[in-house]
């Protein structure tokens, strides 16, 4: 089969493409460079969102994976136009691209922040939408988009809501990297963990092996077309728990430290991963202690 996988540079989708390129031909498009020479050299410089003819790298393409985003609730606060363009105009434009040149699966990379604060956990994906921050939305049009090409153009395509995924390249130098990524990188430091509000809120944390691998699933499944499923581990974990964890994996002397919560985030979140259990035979393999052992590693 043949992938174009976008955001090729990024967490998910650099993992994506080394995944993919063993079996099958891969293109990678992304705005940036890639920093790991062997997703480079089958990885393209493009701006999905400003190109607006996408022919040849989609002729004859069997799977677009969409993981290019603006990822970052409160980068999406400070500059909500930056952020629709890059997750609503840069995701139209590959659908449209996607339709003209005959893709035959298109796969959504969403976000568990179209939910926004439910009421009850775990979330299924029949769960209402409601975002709390311009990224929440903007990953909710994206979805929508997606549905609607499917529906007035006959683009088949998948929905993956993945709740917080934690990696080895999530980069810690970014002020917009995620609260392990950020934990991790400070207990390294011996520097206080800095949790935002009182650590009660949960979250529900997938190591990106897992991810990868349900997308695989889902791309060697003919009847996931149409559907859309959690990415998650059916788990919680609040970020004052987290932070505990951390300190007892760290090799240095590491406290915790509290501010006041961020504008936008959300309080309780755990993913129902019945339907991708039972539909594509998913279940998580990592769990969070041995994830986090293994960043320290």
């Amino acid at each position: 089969m043949k992938f174009v996988i976008t955001g090729s540079s990024g967490q998910l989708g650099s993992y994506l493409m080394e995944h993919f390129a063993k079996k099958h031909e891969v293109i990678g498009l992304d705005n940036r460079v890639s920093p790991y020479p062997d997703i480079a050299k089958h990885a393209r410089l493009v701006d999905i969102a400003r190109i607006k003819d996408l022919r040849e790298y989609l002729v004859e393409v069997d799977w677009v994976i969409h993981a290019a985003a603006q990822v970052s609730v409160e980068k999406s606060i400070k500059d909500p136009l930056f952020d629709a363009e890059n997750n609503v105009i840069g995701t139209v434009n590959l659908l449209w691209n996607s339709f003209r040149y005959e893709v035959k699966q298109f796969l959504y990379i969403g976000s568990a922040a179209v939910y926004g604060n439910p009421k009850t956990v775990p979330i299924d994906e029949g769960y209402p939408t409601d975002p709390l921050s311009p990224y929440g939305t903007s990953k909710l049009c994206g979805e929508k988009y997606a549905q609607a090409f499917s529906e007035a153009y006959g683009l088949s395509t998948v929905i993956v809501r993945p709740f917080n995924i934690y990696s080895r390249r999530a980069d810690p130098e970014s002020p917009y990297s995620g609260v392990i990524t950020k934990f991790i990188s400070w207990a390294k430091e011996s520097e206080p963990l800095l949790i935002e509000g009182d650590g009660s809120q949960t979250r529900d944390f997938v190591h990106i092996s897992d991810v990868v691998r349900m997308i695989d699933l889902i791309a060697h499944n003919p009847s996931s077309a149409g559907r859309i499923f959690n990415c998650g581990t059916g788990k919680a974990h609040s970020i004052s728990e987290l932070a505990e964890l951390i300190i007892s994996l760290s090799p240095n002397k590491v406290t915790i430290k509290h501010g006041p919560p961020r504008p936008g985030d959300i309080k309780y979140s755990c993913a129902n991963i019945q339907l991708a259990e039972e539909m594509l035979d998913y279940s998580p393999k990592m769990n969070l202690l041995e994830g986090l052992r293994e960043l320290f590693s």
